[in-house]
């Protein structure tokens, strides 16, 4: 009888290997050890843009600050070879072609889908413009109205400062005032509400401001936009989630990754100093100064960062 020589299988539990050089660029960007080593495992270590945009897909679970662990399989296998049979070669044929045509038939599903979105958010353009058009019409007139309603008050006080200067001159003359007695007393004018005040602009108004020119200066990069939006909302959460770490209140200007998503943009940096952040002598880093957290301007400016990214008329009308 034939024996066989197969050995029992052996696992452990391991954190997976992940590219050092990046894992100490998201370091250095203020993220926790454990969920840069997550990001980096789960993006397959492609690139640091991936595994950045992995954590921002996944900053609300529950474990992101937990370091993951695989199964590591020491086993030693069989030593007797195993052979594919021709069977198997057309079966393993024959997966691959169904696959093929699914993954076609998925992207041509997909890509219908996408021209109905196309479509869908062309419309809602149009109507958009539509509806602000209107609006437009609608304080053009209620100004125009205004105006109309403001000449009439101005010409009624002159007629009256006329009658005036006339009831005047009749008295020093020595002749009855006349008719224009009773209209000595000075008439009451309606004073009404300016029907446009002028408003102090507010910061939050300033840094809506501040991400439209952002969206109007690149316009033609949607992406990049969006990945700029997505960084910035990740500095102001750092902060606002860990106001006494110095780490997450200090970015080197000269980072590559920082420049890319940010600082190469305008209006990237002037919206970090619009939460706080101030450029240190030399230049070489924006910094927020403790005593310099306003925890509700960093609501204020997270709150504006996602209305930009789920807004998708944000900046273009």
């Amino acid at each position: 009888m034939k024996s066989a020589n197969l050995a029992r299988p052996n696992t452990t539990m391991a954190v997976p290997e992940v590219d050092k050089k990046m894992l100490g660029e998201l370091e250095a960007m203020g993220f926790p050890r454990p969920r840069a080593t997550r990001a980096l495992h789960y993006s397959g270590n492609a690139s640091l843009g991936a595994a950045i945009d992995w954590i921002v897909d996944h900053e609300n679970d529950a474990d992101i600050d937990e370091m993951p662990l695989v199964t590591v399989d020491i086993s030693i296998g069989s030593p007797e070879p195993f052979y594919f049979t021709e069977g198997m070669k057309i079966k393993a044929q024959e997966l691959r072609d169904r696959a093929r045509k699914k993954k076609e038939e998925e992207e041509k599903k997909l890509e219908r889908e996408r021209e109905k979105e196309r479509i869908q958010s062309g419309k809602q353009l149009i109507e958009a413009k539509r509806s602000l058009e209107e609006n437009e019409r609608k304080r053009n007139m209620e100004f125009r109205k205004a105006e109309k309603e403001e000449e009439k008050r101005a010409r009624e006080r002159i007629r009256w400062t006329l009658k005036q200067d006339k009831l005047e001159r009749r008295v020093n003359l020595g002749l009855p005032p006349g008719q224009l007695e009773g209209e000595k007393h000075t008439p009451a004018v309606r004073i009404e509400q300016n029907p446009f005040p002028v408003r102090s602009v507010a910061k939050s108004e300033r840094m809506r401001e501040c991400l439209r020119s952002l969206r109007r200066n690149h316009k033609d990069d949607d992406a990049r936009v969006r990945q700029a939006f997505h960084t910035l909302l990740i500095y102001v959460g750092n902060v606002a989630r860990n106001p006494n770490e110095e780490k997450f209140r200090k970015i080197r200007l000269s980072n590559p990754l920082f420049l890319d998503r940010v600082g190469s943009l305008i209006g990237g940096i002037e919206f970090l100093e619009l939460c706080g952040f101030e450029t240190t002598e030399g230049g070489e880093f924006l910094y927020l100064p403790d005593n310099k957290v306003d925890m509700a301007t960093l609501n204020s400016a997270a709150s504006e960062l996602k209305s930009a990214l789920t807004n998708p008329f944000f900046g273009l009308l």
